[in-house]
């Protein structure tokens, strides 16, 4: 892990945990012999995409990161899951409760939370499984599009065991979702190393 825990983050990164959390997700990340690279871009609202998902240690190294610089990044649940008392702590860890009732379009669900958010990054996977798809799901950018919120990629490269944050954002330029989609994951192709590499 990169030595300067704190610049990583910028000034507008939502912040979660205490200096106990801090040392435990720095711990869990020496254990396993990886590292943060890079820095978070500055931005109040973001959709963070994280790629290539193939392993379930995705989650493990995801959220070791998180809580080793304080980062809270949230996530979609399905709204079931909120019962107590994990609805407390789902909420803390940073779950969105999602009603996937057909009466109901997620894209705009996740508008209104962004509108209703000053400070919030939400989390998202957008290939939707661990094992290997031709192409990535594309809610991710209709939700970012239709809120008018940026993205940034994180990219996991298993060969060096390093996750790559990108300060760079990628805005609505005009093209459409397919070409969008397709330039996102032939950059993270040439450029990240998954895991489990036959999902990839």
């Amino acid at each position: 892990m990169s030595e300067d825990y704190e610049n990583i983050l910028s000034a507008d990164s939502p912040r979660m945990g205490n200096r106990v959390t801090r040392w435990l997700g720095r711990f869990v990340l020496q254990c396993m012999g990886w590292k943060m690279v890079g820095k978070l871009p500055s931005e109040k609202k973001l959709i963070i995409v994280g790629m290539p998902h193939t392993s379930n240690w995705d989650f493990v190294l995801a959220m070791a990161c998180m809580q080793s610089v304080g980062l809270k990044v949230s996530f979609m649940m399905k709204r079931e899951a909120f019962f107590w008392p994990l609805s407390t702590f789902f909420k803390y860890l940073g779950g969105v409760p999602i009603d996937r009732s057909a009466q109901r379009n997620l894209t705009s669900q996740m508008v209104n939370w962004f509108g209703c958010n000053e400070n919030v990054w939400l989390g998202l996977t957008p290939e939707g499984t661990r094992s290997k798809v031709s192409e990535y799901k594309k809610g991710y950018l209709r939700i970012s599009k239709a809120a008018g919120v940026p993205i940034a990629l994180i990219g996991i490269d298993a060969r060096s065991k390093e996750v790559v944050l990108h300060e760079q954002i990628w805005k609505y330029t005009g093209a459409s979702n397919d070409e969008d989609n397709a330039a996102i994951k032939n950059f993270v192709d040439a450029n990240f190393f998954g895991i489990n590499q036959k999902n990839q």
